[in-house]
């Protein structure tokens, strides 16, 4: 059951980050896109703001994928936590805690199920475990 339990944080928590990855990178979702992130992240003070967002939106997107489907699990909670670690200082952190008044709640929420799954592993439902057994 364990496993069942990972599968499930992995999937809701890997493909909801891949979406805001594709977000950034693609306009999908809702989202503005390359050059409307780029506008944006150059606005908090990230320069070049194109290849922040780029890169931004790459490690959402790979990083959610990889996470969902359990492939290399510590790189992929790397390329979770780098950028909400980014969000926190550079957009939430001033704001409090609660997500409610921008603050970093959300962000911390990622960075803890990213870091506990590469901790504990991604579980038997996991190319990980198939792969490296």
């Amino acid at each position: 059951m364990a496993s069942i339990g990972l599968l499930l944080i992995r999937f809701v928590f890997g493909l909801t980050f891949a979406g805001h990855g594709a977000q950034k990178l693609f306009g999908w979702f809702g989202g503005h896109g390359l050059k409307g992130t780029a506008g944006w992240i150059e606005s908090i003070g990230l320069k070049p703001g194109k290849a922040m967002a780029l890169a931004a939106g790459a490690s959402e997107l790979a990083g959610g994928i990889l996470f969902a489907i359990g492939l290399w699990t510590p790189l992929a909670a790397l390329l979770m936590v780098v950028p909400m670690i980014v969000a926190i200082a550079k957009v939430h952190g001033p704001n409090g805690y609660w997500v409610t008044q921008n603050g970093y709640e959300y962000n911390l929420a990622i960075i803890a199920v990213a870091i506990g799954v590469a901790l504990t592993g991604p579980g038997q439902y996991s190319l990980d475990a198939i792969i490296f057994g």
